[in-house]
């Protein structure tokens, strides 16, 4: 129990990062009804943008402090252009197709970027460092803080204030709403669903790639096949959340991360555990309450926001 409010605190974190993910892929359910599961590789992408900045575009020696804020600008472009392209030529051609067609070439998609970014940069195909922020940990009573993880603190609250001011105060994310309400009426009442559909995709991106700095400053390593598992648990918290709610899918990263993290710490722990390894286990707890969720309240905690357009 000494141990509780540690592993309070690390799954919070851990699920600020699942929310911040699992933003992009409730933002595009909720307005054209795709599940994007090549979300997580533009989450990948996105930290590989922070990574080339600071290798290949800074002077060697460069500050993080000042060297941050222009990874996570990197970090947003490079993702953004990836989810935008993704959107006009893969997806958007396929957007009358049956349900089935964009799902399959969302994850052939993924499959695609794990493939570009292991053969177009150089140490990819290794696990490669990720610059750090000198100082910590910091000591808050019998919690601990590391300084990558002071980023997460920051950004994740900052990131959802920003979301919803945008979405509720503003002409486009009106607009947003009033596509993923009905995208037929709201083009008759003169809105541009297209620019709309581009532009949810280009936020759930830079949301992403947020995350992605944010996951490289807190493990400090950074792999082109990252995105894939984080990627499923972020689609996890979308749905434990509501998918389509876009304060649910936050809600749901932080109790996603919360049960994880509790999970693997004291579940994980005990005597009957000891046979099946209690490592292997640490991404099972996601899914289990993925499941457990589907079983008996499969619209999620806050409910869907998602029209019925049948």
């Amino acid at each position: 129990m000494n141990e509780l409010p540690q592993q309070l605190v690390n799954g919070l974190l851990l699920g600020s990062m699942y929310g911040l993910i699992a933003i992009g892929y409730t933002m595009v359910y909720g307005i054209v009804q795709l599940i994007n599961f090549a979300h997580g590789e533009i989450f990948m992408t996105g930290a590989f943008g922070a990574l080339t900045v600071y290798a290949y575009v800074l002077p060697s020696g460069t500050s993080m402090w000042v060297a941050l804020p222009l990874m996570i600008i990197g970090a947003i472009l490079v993702a953004v252009l990836v989810a935008v392209g993704a959107e006009r030529f893969a997806y958007r051609p396929l957007r009358n197709a049956p349900r089935l067609a964009p799902l399959i070439t969302a994850i052939g998609l993924s499959l695609a970027l794990q493939q570009a970014v292991w053969a177009w940069y150089p140490e990819a195909k290794s696990a490669r460092t990720f610059p750090q922020i000198d100082g910590g940990p910091f000591h808050i009573g019998n919690v601990t803080i590391q300084t990558g993880d002071i980023f997460l603190v920051i950004a994740a609250p900052i990131s959802m204030a920003v979301l919803a001011y945008f979405v509720l105060r503003t002409r486009t994310g009106r607009g947003m709403q009033a596509t993923a309400q009905d995208p037929d009426t709201a083009k008759l009442m003169g809105v541009d669903t297209d620019r709309i559909i581009v532009i949810a995709f280009a936020l759930g991106a830079a949301f992403a790639a947020v995350g992605g700095v944010a996951y490289g400053l807190k493990y400090g390593q950074i792999d082109f096949r990252m995105g894939f598992i984080l990627g499923l648990k972020a689609f996890t918290a979308a749905v434990l959340g509501g998918i389509g709610n876009i304060y649910g899918a936050m809600i749901g990263g932080v109790v996603l991360g919360i049960a994880e993290t509790l999970a693997t710490a004291y579940i994980a722990d005990l005597p009957a555990m000891d046979k099946f390894g209690s490592q292997s286990w640490a991404d099972v707890w996601a899914f289990v309450l993925l499941i457990l969720v589907l079983l008996f309240r499969p619209q999620g905690l806050l409910g869907e926001r998602v029209a019925d357009r049948a």
